[in-house]
């Protein structure tokens, strides 16, 4: 998870010029951060490019906080960790 977290507040800090202080888990994304919805599609696919795991749109639209986004990426990844063994085992 501190994989994520880093990866997701360094590209709102570069892409989004956030100030880190604001960053924080419990930082709800348009009022304490000031991302609006086209800001969020922005992250969302930044997220992809850097992690590649694509958030689907219900999902997205349930985030509201920082810890939301890095909740929903380490699901993902776990998901997409455990496809692949699995696969490797029925080969």
């Amino acid at each position: 998870m501190d994989r994520i977290i880093k990866i997701v507040n360094r590209v709102l800090e570069e892409e989004f010029e956030i100030e880190a202080h604001l960053l924080k888990p419990t930082a709800l994304l348009n009022e304490d951060i000031g991302l609006d919805s086209l800001d969020a599609v922005d992250l969302i696919v930044m997220v992809d490019k850097e992690l590649g795991v694509r958030i689907e749109e219900e999902k997205a639209r349930s985030i509201r906080t920082l810890e939301d986004v890095y909740t929903i990426i380490d699901d993902l990844l776990k998901e997409k960790q455990a496809g692949k063994k699995t696969r490797e085992v029925q080969v």
